[in-house]
């Protein structure tokens, strides 16, 4: 498969992934750009808000488009730039340390093709405001790549391990936390995060359930068991798009896009 990343981390990111690289190829040729022509100003300008030391960015940069990566550690952006040094990509890679609430203080309004949001709105004060500012940074008919905690998944895990208070506890919050040591602050069900990238100024175009099952079976099985994990990237690839099993999916990723096309602003020039 096309997944650069590792074949055991792929469980984790394939269906995001595909769905990206696909995004990303679609804003390229509505653009006329051309990540492999080897021009300066060739490829896409592509923000990474919360991108670590670049799980995404790198694999980004080597389809030929710049990324700037925003994140609030110090320690996570110098693991980027040893990262995308290795990957030959140092000179398409930037990092920069802030967050998604200030993100202008570090990033140019209106600058980007496409921003990634990947773990991000879980842990922020107001994730409506980080939403409004990741929309604010597209240009007309940029792309957003949403990804966060999916309630049901946590809700569906606290109970196969026999925690059915801690489930039940999770199922009622109104942040989705099934107590006090849950480390992740906030959860969203598909519809809460599909309501915040359109009350953004979001259209959102798809919505796909991340480790549907990938979360729930043992890690040996996967790893010692002759085509399993082929097999099992295959079925979350086939339940990811299904309404059903966003439900219960450990994270839920969005598509969504600016209004206004690139296409349309060249048919409006000529």
């Amino acid at each position: 498969m096309s997944d650069p990343m590792r074949p055991r981390a792929s469980l984790r990111t394939a269906v995001v992934w595909d769905v990206l690289k696909d995004a990303l190829d679609r804003r390229v040729k509505a653009t006329g750009q051309r990540p492999d022509g080897g021009a300066a100003a060739a490829g896409l300008d592509v923000l990474d808000t919360g991108g670590g030391s670049g799980n995404f960015a790198v694999p980004v940069a080597r389809l030929g488009h710049r990324v700037t990566v925003v994140d609030p550690s110090p320690n996570a952006l110098f693991a980027l730039e040893r990262r995308a040094a290795e990957a030959g990509v140092a000179d398409r890679v930037r990092g920069v340390q802030g967050d998604v609430h200030g993100l202008f203080d570090v990033v140019d309004r209106g600058g980007y093709d496409a921003v990634l949001c990947h773990g991000v709105l879980e842990y922020v004060d107001d994730p409506a405001e980080g939403m409004r500012n990741v929309v604010s940074a597209l240009r007309p008919g940029g792309v957003v790549s949403l990804l966060a905690a999916g309630l049901g998944g946590a809700v569906l895990a606290r109970a196969l391990a026999g925690h059915f208070s801690e489930a039940h506890r999770a199922l009622d919050d109104p942040a989705g936390r099934w107590g006090e040591g849950d480390p992740v602050p906030r959860r969203f069900t598909a519809e809460q995060l599909t309501e915040l990238a359109q009350d953004a100024g979001l259209r959102v175009g798809a919505v796909h359930g991340v480790r549907v099952f990938a979360d729930l079976v043992p890690g040996v099985l996967v790893d010692t068991e002759p085509g399993a994990l082929e097999a099992l990237l295959k079925l979350e690839a086939a339940a990811a798009e299904l309404s059903a099993f966003h439900s219960v999916a450990t994270q839920l990723h969005v598509l969504g896009e600016t209004s206004g096309t690139a296409e349309g602003a060249a048919t409006a020039e000529a």
